[in-house]
């Protein structure tokens, strides 16, 4: 019993990881960029900087011989980084170039897009139950979060690139965990230094473009620097985390359990930054938490259909070993059967 307990105790622990860090890692952001606290408006550099320190941890784990380094051919780390770049800046131009609604909305899309995609891919099938409940949790979020809802032609375009960009990434982390038989913090410590290098080579140029502000303008507080060491070091524990429940579970379900993050945000932003909550956030928040708990059961359900069929499959299987036995035996001379071996 004590065996069969580990995992699940094991699997909660990295969602509760992956929550913590990244609700963490929001409320440090918040209070590092916004104009009330420190103005740090550099996202694509601070992500940079995150994957920096990722990589700068991962490095000394292998040194230190806590990890161990496998091996994954350089263009595949090269074109991911590609994919989840492009994810990161088209989420920030996104975000900058369309309504806060339509943002959330493209977020909220991943969730079909990456069922499309592993459908495509990887030929999985979602049963009606799953359907349900991840339009359940889509409709919950959306409720509580989309408001006004703008749309331009430049931003659907930086939209619908981060939303494919970002399914890819999340659907192609699981699939290199299974491809080269590589853990989730050996495979990180590999990625994220092709990632820091381009992104710290390409940030200031993308938030001079976002926010027409020089990286090197900017003045760096002991404040401002304590936040953004706060938040490279949340972003370990995310990155790791993400990199973890992705290889566990499945890029969908990374999906649509995280959204428990925006339900985390938005009660924390009521309680630490004075947000306001509306009836509708919370009958929102209701929904999606209850399309996430029917989410949760109608995966057991189909894992324990599974367990069953496939023991019902291994029963049937040595019943039909058990007949054709008994019918060969039956077949034999009763002195084959004496001597305990057939004529030649």
């Amino acid at each position: 019993m004590d065996l069969e307990k580990k995992p699940v105790v094991s699997d909660v622990g990295a969602w509760a990881m992956n929550v913590v860090s990244s609700v963490g890692i929001i409320m440090a952001n918040k209070q590092l960029m916004s104009p009330n606290g420190y103005g740090f408006s550099f996202a694509t550099t601070l992500t940079g900087f995150h994957f920096t320190v990722t990589a700068l941890v991962g490095w000394v784990s292998n040194a230190t011989g806590l990890s161990a380094s496998k091996y994954v051919p350089f263009w595949e780390l090269f074109w991911f980084s590609i994919v989840a770049n492009l994810s990161i800046t088209g989420m920030n131009l996104s975000l900058m170039l369309n309504s806060v609604g339509f943002y959330q909305i493209s977020k909220l899309s991943i969730i079909p897009v990456v069922c499309f995609m592993e459908f495509l891919l990887h030929s999985k099938h979602y049963s009606q139950r799953l359907i349900v409940a991840v339009a359940v949790v889509a409709l919950g979020v959306g409720i509580c979060t989309v408001t006004d809802v703008d749309i331009n032609a430049k931003g659907l375009l930086c939209a619908c690139v981060a939303v494919f960009c970002t399914s890819l990434q999340q659907i192609t982390i699981g699939s290199f965990q299974k491809k080269y038989s590589i853990g989730s913090f050996e495979l990180l410590s590999k990625t994220a230094p092709v990632q820091a290098v381009s992104l710290i080579l390409v940030g200031p140029f993308a938030d001079y473009y976002l926010n027409n502000r020089s990286l090197l303008e900017y003045p760096f507080s002991s404040g401002a620097t304590a936040f953004i060491l706060l938040s490279c070091s949340l972003a370990v524990v995310c990155n790791m985390s993400q990199y973890l429940c992705i290889g566990r579970f499945s890029a969908t379900s990374f999906q649509v359990l995280g959204h428990m993050k925006t339900v985390c945000v938005l009660i924390l932003g009521w309680v630490l930054f004075d947000s306001v909550l509306t009836v509708k956030n919370i009958l929102g928040m209701l929904l999606a938490v209850l399309g996430m708990v029917v989410y949760s059961w109608a995966v057991e359900h189909e894992k324990q259909a599974k367990l069953a069929m496939h023991i019902s499959a291994e029963i049937k299987s040595e019943e039909e070993d058990i007949k054709l036995l008994k019918e060969k035996v039956n077949g034999l001379p009763v002195s084959d059967l004496e001597l305990g071996q057939t004529k030649s």
